[in-house]
């Protein structure tokens, strides 16, 4: 019988590991070819993995609770296929008669290595528990430990997970909200300290940053999706030397055309149309014009991507921020791109993107508009090398030309900001593109259907 590698799968561009929450099935389980073998958490996302054969589960190579590297191998999985399982068996004699005073490790040796290192390096992580029939992921405990949240406390946490699992927002949004009492809490316990002194000495020094001395500030420790964006932004002002260019645009035509349809389409398509396809489109296809500025950087080569997959900002109910991505945005219209863009909204903000929902974004659109912001100088997301950051919609007055003479009229201003990698794009490069998809939003038809 031939064996087939399972590995464990890429979970964005950001995210080198990942844990393993639980698995699905047991040695000697058959399973289906895309059967779920396994469920597994970074950071970001909650995911099952699929089988990449049918077969049979032979081993598992990694303990619940494990973290993994991205391209481990996670599981052997054994199938049918005979053809393939000849031409192992004849290079394993080659290599033993080769060398036979010093013969390598065996394959199987080797796995056992493994299993045995993911176990002591699993041991001191917290293991996934379950409280009655409930089931914790690592990063759930990992997170309770760190903010003293009993058993209790999990248990009583409403899941908005698979079968009513805890996320990490779920219990984010429970820390967050028990701030106040928690603080009290340890006042309280002092006494009870001095019985315990080991045990909860080991506590006392992470319940004391929660408060100053002097009770005139507070200090909040980051949460793990805030320190992952921290050290992205960091590490993306370090590699790129970053430029931004501005310039205003009136958007009047663009603005009365969507007063003007937006109640039709919502009763026909079931749901709302807000600028933010429009802004997509016109990047999708501004980068058409301007392939040079769809790249990333390695070394010092250049990646030219074929594919425009354009990243859209989203604010996460936690006050985090992740950037799901439109694949191939200049292949769908406008339609297309208004439920692409509701619909990669709605599901990041339940918590319910997949893996592939966040990887292979080759630039970036944030709206910092939605918060007021008149114009914002963004961070570019790496590897791509620009960011389009669109301003507040607002009614100012503008000198008009007409043919008889320019007049001043209200119309409806913004600005479009533009953050580059100067590395890659110079000002020239940089501010076409930008003009251009100024000019496509300044030129947008007032008589489009929709």
């Amino acid at each position: 019988m031939a064996q087939v590698e399972m590995i464990m799968p890429k979970m964005g561009e950001s995210v080198a590991e990942a844990t393993i929450l639980k698995w699905l099935k047991n040695v000697g389980d058959k399973i289906e070819a895309d059967e779920s073998i396994l469920e597994i958490a970074t950071d970001k996302v909650d995911s099952d993995v699929p089988a990449p054969a049918a077969g049979t589960l032979s081993k598992r190579m990694f303990e619940e609770g494990a973290v993994v590297q991205v391209g481990a191998v996670i599981a052997i999985i054994e199938t049918d296929a005979v053809t393939a399982a000849k031409p192992a068996e004849t290079p394993a004699p080659i290599v033993e008669k080769k060398e036979e005073k010093t013969p390598p490790p065996s394959p199987e040796k080797e796995i056992e290595k493994t299993v045995e290192v993911a176990k002591t390096t699993a041991a001191p992580q917290p293991a996934p528990v379950a409280s009655g029939n409930r089931f914790y992921s690592p990063l759930v405990m990992s997170i309770a430990k760190q903010e003293n949240v009993s058993g209790e406390e999990l248990d009583k946490i409403k899941g908005t997970g698979n079968e009513g699992r805890v996320t990490k927002n779920d219990i984010l949004n429970y820390v967050q909200n028990r701030t106040k009492p928690a603080e009290a809490k340890p006042t309280e316990t002092k006494p009870v300290e001095t019985k315990q002194p080991e045990t909860k000495s080991a506590e006392t020094p992470a319940a004391k940053p929660a408060v100053s001395v002097s009770g005139e500030y507070e200090i909040v420790e980051m949460d793990r999706m805030r320190k992952l964006i921290a050290e992205h932004m960091v590490m993306s002002k370090r590699v790129s030397p970053h430029v931004t260019s501005y310039v205003e645009i009136d958007v009047t035509s663009m603005v009365m055309w969507r007063n003007k349809i937006k109640d039709d389409f919502e009763k026909r398509e079931k749901q709302k149309i807000t600028f933010t396809p429009i802004f997509i489109e016109a990047v999708a296809r501004a980068l058409k014009d301007f392939p040079m500025v769809n790249v990333s950087v390695d070394g010092t080569a250049i990646i030219v991507k074929k594919n425009i997959n354009i990243g859209m900002a989203t604010a996460l109910p936690s006050g985090n921020l992740i950037v799901p991505v439109i694949k191939k945005a200049d292949d769908l219209n406008l339609l297309g791109l208004t439920k692409a863009v509701n619909d990669l909204a709605g599901r990041a903000r339940n918590n319910k993107l997949s893996p592939d929902d966040i990887q292979g974004g080759t630039f970036t659109v944030t709206n910092v508009g939605t918060f007021g912001n008149s114009m914002g100088t963004p961070i570019i997301n790496q590897p791509q090398v620009a960011i389009l950051a669109t301003g507040a919609i607002k009614k100012k007055p503008a000198v008009i030309e007409t043919p008889h003479g320019d007049t001043i009229g209200i119309r409806h201003m913004m600005f479009l900001s533009l953050s580059y990698d100067h590395r890659v794009v110079d000002g020239a490069l940089g501010g076409s593109f930008l003009r251009k998809v100024a000019d496509y939003l300044e030129q947008f038809d007032d008589k489009r259907i929709i």
